[in-house]
């Protein structure tokens, strides 16, 4: 297997393994990455993290040589392959970290990006080049990369196919921090690790609330977070962590 998944305490670890090929996304990835997913959605993890094996790349992309000769109806299954895995991913009820140490190119960085956190260390590399091989990003970085830097920001950035690194990175919001203290699961476990205390459910409904807000105008995005912040009352979570205020004492949550 390629693609490795272990559990570490409370946290679930993807590794991707392919070191060789700096951990390139062929389908063959892509296809045990989603039986991965299914395995952490139904365990009793309360975050992920997702590393790449070595020292040089998190994943420096697509499996450019399955990419040449297709037919066009083998171009369409590909891209939404890549598409529906990395919404998958999007989607866990749990948050996730991306722990970029090296190059993260193409469907690499569009990895990331469908993680709820990206952390960095110096040595991160970071782009979209498509564009210098005739082609576009096709698993979602056309998409997620200007709800995150902007789109100003991110046209320049698909449209030059230019390197970020670590450093600019985290200046424009690419990634949400850098660190270099220990191996990137260490990084990634650190970084979720004031997470992993609170409710399961209201750590949801916050990332919810922000994620569909942004692609509302004010007035919605104001009523999306009205209706979660009544779901998020009507939890016995919210109850506990309201006694637990009025008590002076730690939450005891359940995730419910």
């Amino acid at each position: 297997m390629t693609v490795s998944l272990t559990f570490v305490d409370q946290i679930a670890h993807i590794n991707l393994s392919r070191p060789k090929a700096l951990n390139a996304l062929s389908f063959q990835i892509l296809s045990e990455f989603r039986d991965v997913l299914v395995q952490v959605e139904e365990s009793e993890a309360r975050a992920l993290v997702i590393t790449g094996e070595g020292d040089k790349a998190f994943c420096a992309g697509a499996d450019i040589p399955e990419l040449i000769g297709r037919p066009l109806m083998r171009e369409l299954e590909g891209a939404q392959l890549g598409q529906e895995v990395f919404q998958a991913l999007a989607q866990l009820k749990i948050p996730s970290v991306a722990v970029i140490h090296g190059y993260a190119f193409g469907g690499g960085l569009e990895l990331a990006l469908a993680c709820t956190f990206r952390v960095a260390t110096d040595h991160a590399r970071m782009g979209l080049p498509e564009v210098k091989l005739g082609l576009i990003p096709g698993y979602g970085g056309t998409q997620r990369l200007p709800r995150l830097v902007g789109e100003g920001r991110a046209l320049e950035l698909v449209m030059s196919g230019r390197t970020v690194y670590a450093e600019e990175g985290e200046r424009i919001g690419l990634v949400n921090k850098i660190d270099n203290e220990g191996s990137p699961l260490e990084i990634g476990m650190r970084f979720l690790q004031p997470m992993l205390k609170h409710s399961l459910c209201a750590l949801y409904f916050a990332r919810e609330a922000v994620q569909r807000g942004m692609q509302a105008d004010i007035t919605n995005g104001l009523r999306i977070e009205r209706d979660l912040s009544t779901l998020a009352y009507r939890s016995d979570d919210a109850s506990e962590g309201l006694q637990a205020f009025i008590d002076k004492r730690t939450p005891n949550f359940k995730d419910c």
